[in-house]
């Protein structure tokens, strides 16, 4: 099918994640029942307040500070709670890049406000590039269009903003139910499996 434009997930497909190193961090923080709160799958109505925006940082971190054992610091659940955040496939983000100058691509990230101002400084520390917004035509942030991947109006809001055709929108995640969504919104879609980066799979689209 004809591909007219591009949205690609950030986490596990342009940045690598552990999600084990968070919650071993809040282990050591006093709490071993972090995955109650937290997984990548689900999570509870505070992460996900906090990832489409209606509960802010400082909330969040309060919150957190009843969950783990005296005398932790603010610093300490940040530290936390960005240890999932590993590396930067630089490879894929220069494919990226390439990718712009063909398609218009865009990007669709569920996040917060904590992790997003860690990675925008690691693409910066890490990468030629000065922000992750720079190599799309517009970035969107879950924690700032208060919608988040798997719901479909998530995507039919990404979709209406910039006047998509959805048949020809392909849609790029590592989580299958974030394909479904993209999918029940009429979308393409790739799931990119593990070990499988988009400059192998969407190789094609630049030859």
């Amino acid at each position: 099918m004809e591909i007219t434009s591009i949205i690609f997930d950030l986490g596990g497909v342009l940045i690598n994640l552990d999600p084990e190193r968070t919650r071993q961090s809040f282990i050591k923080l006093g709490t071993p029942h972090f995955d109650q709160l937290f997984t990548v799958y689900k999570s509870t109505q505070l992460f996900e307040d906090f990832e489409t925006g209606h509960v802010d940082a400082e909330t969040f971190i309060n919150t957190l500070h009843k969950e783990t054992a005296s005398g932790t610091t603010d610093q300490d659940i940040i530290d936390a709670w960005n240890a999932m955040l590993l590396d930067f496939r630089v490879e894929s983000l220069h494919f990226v890049n390439l990718l712009k100058e063909k398609y218009p691509t865009f990007l669709f990230s569920n996040t917060n406000i904590i992790h997003f101002k860690a990675f925008q400084q690691k693409i910066r520390e890490t990468s030629p590039y000065g922000s992750v917004d720079d190599l799309f035509r517009k970035a969107f942030y879950s924690h700032e269009i208060g919608l988040r991947k798997p719901v479909v109006d998530a995507f039919r809001y990404i979709i209406t903003e910039k006047e998509l055709d959805p048949g020809a929108t392909l849609f790029v995640d590592d989580n299958l139910q974030n394909i479904y969504g993209a999918r029940d919104a009429g979308l393409q879609t790739l799931h990119l499996q593990p070990g499988e980066r988009v400059e192998i799979k969407l190789s094609y689209l630049i030859l």
